[in-house]
């Protein structure tokens, strides 16, 4: 039986970078658990609960996936799941210092949880959550950079 992971993250919003990373994770999990992270100290624009339903929306033909938020330690969260992995997305050379380093304490942790790194296509190595906000919040054409919920979404925000 394949094993199971979580791929964590705070997705405001989710990306098409996101979901690429996403769907070249499925095939080597039975279960992927996306897990949106619930940080106070973290200005969000979008509610747990609106990025929770995004991804709902936009992963809902994957059947392996679960979509949910938390608060605390992912390898807590990956304990409770009973998952083997923690999936990172990297797109820069800067990404992988902050990466490495989270990676190494998730390891201390918990020796059984292994973090694996996906590197960003080229076609996404530039989208990033707060350029999309930012596109979006000046009337910029974002259609290309996130799934079609996620841009109706921002579209609301900043029509507001």
């Amino acid at each position: 039986m394949k094993p199971i992971a979580v791929y964590p993250g705070s997705f405001d919003p989710l990306t098409n970078g996101h979901i690429d990373i996403l769907k070249r994770a499925l095939p080597f999990f039975s279960v992927l658990h996306v897990i949106v992270a619930e940080n106070a100290d973290k200005s969000t624009l979008f509610t747990v609960e609106e990025r929770v339903n995004m991804i709902k929306e936009a992963t809902n033909s994957e059947k392996n996936v679960v979509v949910t938020s938390f608060k605390g330690l992912v390898v807590d969260y990956a304990k409770k799941v009973k998952a083997s992995a923690i999936i990172r997305g990297l797109r820069a050379v800067s990404d992988f210092d902050y990466e490495f380093q989270l990676a190494t304490m998730n390891r201390r942790l918990d020796a059984d949880v292994e973090t694996i790194f996906f590197a960003t296509r080229g076609k996404y190595f530039y989208i990033s959550s707060s350029a999309i906000k930012d596109i979006a919040k000046n009337g910029g054409d974002i259609s290309s950079f996130v799934p079609s919920a996620v841009e109706l979404k921002l579209k609301e925000k900043f029509r507001k």
